[in-house]
């Protein structure tokens, strides 16, 4: 299995390469070189292979020229999947536009899945590239196949000639199409059915298995402990592997918004670096932890709107406060306000007191009663439905 990306796209390959081992099949993991990534498959015991360069050296530097990095990863790909997928049955590949994975399995006469993890970069008659399925917007154009032609010709010219010229060493002659080749007709999708539906949204035959959730049954840390048994649930506030898309003075924002409701704040520090803004005891900074078991004790969580923060905030039944960045988030977080378990803070400068007013909303008895009946509806099973397709498709 191979991705490159930020957490949320490592942490589910962990979680089928788990619910494989758990049906007595082997499964490695080609990922990012990131110590946070080599530390979290080591923890559950997944092989890692290292593939491209930091993610966290992209996101926190000078962001690189897009056609470089995409050269860079296409070469890494052939190069890295074609020695760590030798003697494998299945190749899967999953994150940022994964050109080259399919390739390597071409080459090795192996099957080629493609996993995603949400429905906003599939071709669709129903919404424009690039922009979030549901909205106004999304249709207010009335030739959409031609703006989904027009999506295809820009990945070509992103990551074409890389591919290209690389499948050509190999014997493999040119693509027409990067992104359908890369996407096949039948994508596999890692995401809830309620949280994620699928159904009619993409031109495509979605395999959708459910979420690939890593269990954790890690304690949290004494000192964080103690802190939630000091007092009322705390609101938590968290922006992950988001560093140079994190809203600017966020903390200071955040624990403000916190204050005017009443609340203590846990602040997760993250690639960010959020920190806190004075040595006042209602507020605790914690590092990497048990986000299962963490979510389940706090009275709302504050987020970006990645994949795996919406799943585990809406399994453990917290309501949410989603203030979206880039890319699928705007989607998490309109699903967060549609499903009534939460609130959207679209505007990308939030205030104190504008984030109080969406924590208001989240911090409602209705929208906690609403977000622990959704709890239970959030499928907790799809590492076992992705690993059981994956055997077959091996005998296959």
């Amino acid at each position: 299995m191979t991705t490159w990306g930020s957490r949320g796209d490592v942490e589910p390959l962990a979680g089928l390469a788990v619910g494989l081992r758990e049906l007595g099949v082997e499964a490695r993991v080609c990922a990012p070189p990131d110590e946070d990534f080599v530390d979290l498959l080591a923890r559950a015991g997944v092989p890692m292979v290292p593939l491209g360069p930091s993610v966290r050296s992209v996101v926190t530097g000078e962001l690189p020229d897009a056609f470089q990095l995409a050269a860079q990863l296409v070469a890494a790909r052939f190069e890295t999947l074609a020695a760590a997928a030798e003697g494998c049955d299945v190749l899967l590949a999953s994150g940022l536009m994964p050109a080259g994975a399919r390739d390597v399995a071409d080459q090795l006469g192996i099957r080629y899945v493609y996993g995603c993890f949400h429905i906003f970069g599939l071709p669709s008659r129903h919404f424009r590239p690039g922009v979030r399925p549901g909205t106004p917007s999304a249709q207010d154009e009335t030739d959409l196949q031609a703006q989904w032609e027009q999506d295809a010709r820009s990945v070509n010219a992103l990551y074409g000639p890389a591919v290209d010229s690389h499948r050509e060493a190999i014997g493999l002659p040119p693509l027409d199409n990067v992104r359908d080749y890369v996407f096949t007709s039948r994508p596999w999708l890692a995401a809830d059915p309620l949280l994620c539906p699928s159904e009619g949204m993409t031109d495509l035959d979605v395999v959708q298995t459910g979420p690939w959730i890593l269990p954790d049954d890690r304690p949290l840390p004494p000192a964080l402990a103690e802190f939630l048994d000091a007092g009322e649930s705390p609101v938590y506030v968290g922006f992950g592997s988001m560093a140079a898309y994190a809203p600017k003075d966020i903390a200071r924002v955040a624990i403000e918004a916190c204050r005017a409701q009443g609340r203590r704040v846990l602040l997760a520090r993250g690639w960010a670096g959020l920190a806190s803004i004075d040595d006042a005891e209602d507020c605790f900074v914690v590092g990497e932890v048990n986000q299962q078991a963490l979510f389940a004790r706090v009275a709302a969580v504050v987020h970006h709107g990645g994949a795996g923060t919406t799943t585990t905030a809406a399994r453990a039944g917290a309501p949410q406060v989603v203030v979206p960045r880039i890319a699928d988030q705007p989607y998490w977080a309109d699903r967060v306000a549609a499903l009534g378990v939460g609130a959207a803070h679209h505007d990308p400068v939030p205030t104190a007191e504008s984030l109080s007013g969406a924590l208001g909303t989240a911090l409602t008895a209705e929208t906690r009663t609403r977000a622990r009946a959704v709890s239970g509806e959030i499928r907790g099973d799809g590492a076992t439905v992705a690993a059981k397709l994956l055997l077959d498709a091996a005998g296959e």
